[in-house]
């Protein structure tokens, strides 16, 4: 959306508008959806000055009435499908992760989580015509899994017709096989990776800030942020805050933590992509005891959650345990020297 001229609100003058622009509002849609109090701590003015703040910015940005089904559905044909370039996990998932959503997936170490973002990183850059949203990616790193050299293998482990399309797309001349083509494509693609490290459970909340503000500098270009992936999204609170005790803390943190996610997604038609670690549930006699952490909060935050589960070899199984609008159900894919490919 285009930077709006916040000294239009009423009580905003140039200092205050200087500190929503620092803060990372620079819309009126994202003045909109903020809270009087999240505008009041961060940009120092009263909550009554916030309030009127909001108000208006709701106004001018026309958004939080009421619409029409019909409306709603206009709006959901905006919505992108990343495809994984498997059809069986495609065809479960109505054919890709989802734009303006958040997408869970989780399942023991190992499973294959980190292999799921970084091929999304890669097939997010992918024209359209070929199961792409020709976009780049944010990558929110907090357990050291961001591996350039692992890019590199999906970009080359790519079907020929996927490559030759993309180099077409980004003008580099050759096709699939050609080296030389091949190393220029793979720089490009690493170079539209915005990659950050977390260190703890504040910084990654920080980082999340941040990539509202590195989607909103990209989105008028040629390839806006289109995937933004966390990588894992419950490691450092799960390290952090331990104990009965701190429960509450922790999940309070986690949700505002998961709207800030969201905010990105739903702001700049970004898929939001989380992996999340789990525990084993010992009271459970019957069937899998294996359980995501991060309780209720992250249940219903999460539109689409998903369960990579370990079979033989490199086989893995993708469980869809919930979505909105798709019955459960599962597929097979192999996580395999070239990214995941189809069974």
């Amino acid at each position: 959306m285009p930077e709006a001229d916040l000294e239009t609100l009423p009580g905003v003058g140039p200092a205050t508008a200087d500190k929503l622009h620092d803060a990372g509002f620079e819309s009126f849609q994202s003045l909109a959806v903020a809270s009087p109090s999240e505008l009041s701590n961060t940009a120092d003015v009263g909550e009554s000055t916030a309030a009127d703040i909001v108000r208006a910015a709701r106004d001018a940005a026309d958004i939080g009435g009421f619409e029409t089904g019909a409306t709603v559905l206009e709006r959901r044909n905006q919505i992108g499908k990343l495809s994984w370039h498997i059809d069986e996990v495609d065809d479960l998932l109505g054919g890709g992760i989802e734009t303006q959503s958040i997408t869970e997936v989780y399942g023991e170490f190992g499973s294959g989580k980190s292999q799921v973002t970084h091929q999304m990183s890669v097939n997010v850059q992918l024209p359209k015509e070929v199961g792409g949203l020709h976009g780049s990616a944010i990558f929110v790193d907090s357990e050291d899994t961001f591996r350039p050299e692992r890019i590199d293998d999906m970009v080359r482990g790519l079907p020929d017709d996927v490559i030759d399309a993309t180099l077409e797309d980004r003008e580099i001349e050759g096709s699939a096989g050609d080296e030389e083509a091949m190393d220029e494509l793979i720089e490009d693609v690493l170079d539209k990776i915005h990659v950050a490290k977390a260190f703890n459970s504040n910084h990654q909340m920080l980082l999340a800030e941040k990539a509202k503000e590195l989607a909103s500098e990209h989105e008028e270009s040629e390839y806006p942020v289109r995937l933004l992936a966390i990588d894992s999204l419950t490691a450092h609170f799960r390290a952090e805050y331990v104990g009965r005790g701190e429960l509450a803390d922790r999940q309070q943190k986690l949700n505002k933590h998961l709207h800030d996610l969201d905010k990105v997604g739903n702001l700049y038609n970004a898929a939001v992509l989380v992996t999340n670690q789990v525990a084993s549930n010992p009271d459970s006699f019957f069937g899998d005891p294996t359980q995501p952490i991060g309780g209720n909060i992250l249940g219903h935050k999460s539109t689409f959650r998903i369960y990579l589960r370990k079979s033989k070899g490199d086989k893995r199984i993708v469980r869809l345990v919930d979505a909105p609008n798709l019955a459960d159900g599962e597929a097979v894919m192999r996580v395999q020297d070239g990214g995941l490919m189809a069974e």
